[in-house]
């Protein structure tokens, strides 16, 4: 089975500290199998295309959705190939990651999140017909309007670095990557119940900052002499637990964020008054929607820093929503649904740029990350088929004059 047989040999690929050698093997799996014009960007970003311009290249400056041709509209299939760390128990002696499969499940560091869905979309974007359909049958429309005059681009993109910040998306969104719709393989499998994979249509982000209060230090002997730093970042960490957290309504369902106090460091002696406290503040963060975490630096001596910014997701297209799902309906016997998803992905970044983005893809609740992370080679095969039925369905709608 070939989505098998991709599968195994990107998870076996390490790829936590140097992604090189997976994007190598992709890059040239593209070449051989596919007659789209292939792409390895500065970063180590693997980027295809079928369709759009006619150009036998890409490079920084004209890996581009954007670049001012009359193009139909544009829609990609997106992963990554990074992984974190593995556990030792995933490891050889040799340094090669080691696979097991087993009821009918490939274990392995990447299984899930994401080199399966990575496999997966690699094989969607060869097999999917750009010529189908002649669109519009339900009203449904993917038209860029009066002037479009060449076929619409179906993208494939892996990106690097998503597991520290979205590094290989931004550099490509950065370089004119900015499809208008896409579909990101993160995991959406068994949220709304058992052996379902949903279509998530909207998804949190995540903001890192730190909280400093400065102080005067003086000896603890004479704590009148000083101004405590520690009481100081005390009255701030009164704030946060006194902030309202954002929600927003998504798809019928409340989507709530979170902020929370995670890391207090302070001081430097049982006998010293400190001039100096640090906390560290994890928000998980909504469509639209901001903790006014700024209120802090109201305090006196309290500043506030922006250390990470992951953003939020909400799918901005309802047509491409549906037509996802209405693919992934059809790939499996249960029934999805539009959902919400907890994690920030590179679909973040995308849908901050103007994207219209859904999630969709083999990983469950719990399974990246993990000493004991696999896939279901059946849910991949439903993802498989949702990618290109969704794709081929999505183009069947897009008017060209």
């Amino acid at each position: 089975m070939e989505l098998r047989e991709l599968t195994h040999d990107l998870v076996s690929i390490p790829s936590h500290e140097d992604e090189t050698a997976v994007g190598d093997y992709l890059e040239e799996w593209l070449r051989r199998e596919t007659d789209a014009v292939v792409h390895r960007d500065a970063v180590g970003n693997v980027l295809a295309r079928r369709g759009g311009p006619d150009s036998t290249r890409l490079d920084e400056t004209n890996a581009s959705t954007d670049d001012g041709t009359d193009s139909g509209r544009s829609l990609a299939l997106v992963g990554h190939h990074d992984v974190v760390s593995p556990d030792e128990t995933q490891v050889t002696d040799d340094g090669e990651y080691v696979l097991a499969e087993r009821d009918g499940r490939l274990f392995g560091r990447g299984a899930a999140d994401m080199k399966g869905a990575v496999a997966a979309a690699a094989i969607a974007f060869r097999d999917c017909d750009l010529e189908t359909g002649d669109g519009g049958a339900d009203g449904r429309t993917g038209s860029t309007g009066a002037g479009d005059t060449a076929s619409p681009e179906l993208w494939f993109a892996s990106f690097v670095g998503e597991e520290v910040g979205g590094r290989g998306a931004r550099h490509a969104i950065e370089n004119g990557f900015v499809p208008d719709c896409a579909m990101v393989g993160e995991g959406s499998t068994n949220y709304s119940g058992p052996d379902v994979t949903d279509v998530a249509v909207a998804h949190r982000g995540r903001r890192g900052s730190t909280i400093t209060a400065r102080g005067t230090a003086a000896h603890a002997s004479e704590p009148e002499a000083g101004e405590n730093a520690i009481y100081r970042a005390g009255e701030a960490i009164d704030v946060v637990r006194g902030l309202e957290f954002p929600s927003v309504e998504v798809a019928g369902q409340s989507m709530h964020g979170s902020v929370v106090a995670t890391e207090i460091e302070g001081g430097s002696g049982i006998n010293v008054i400190p001039a100096v406290c640090t906390i560290t503040v994890d928000e998980r963060t909504v469509p639209g929607v901001r903790a006014d975490l700024e209120a802090v630096t109201e305090l006196p001596g309290v500043e506030w820093t922006v250390d990470q910014d992951l953003p939020p997701m909400q799918c901005a297209d309802e047509s491409f929503a549906r037509t996802v799902l209405e693919a992934a309906d059809a790939a499996q016997s249960g029934s999805p649904e539009p959902v919400t998803k907890p994690h920030a992905t590179d679909a973040g970044w995308l849908a901050k740029a103007g994207t219209a983005c859904v999630v969709c893809g083999p990983a469950e609740p719990g399974e990246a990350h993990t000493k004991n992370e696999s896939v279901s080679m059946a849910v991949l095969e439903r993802c498989l088929e949702t990618y290109r039925s969704a794709a081929e369905e999505w183009f069947a709608f897009v008017e060209l004059d």
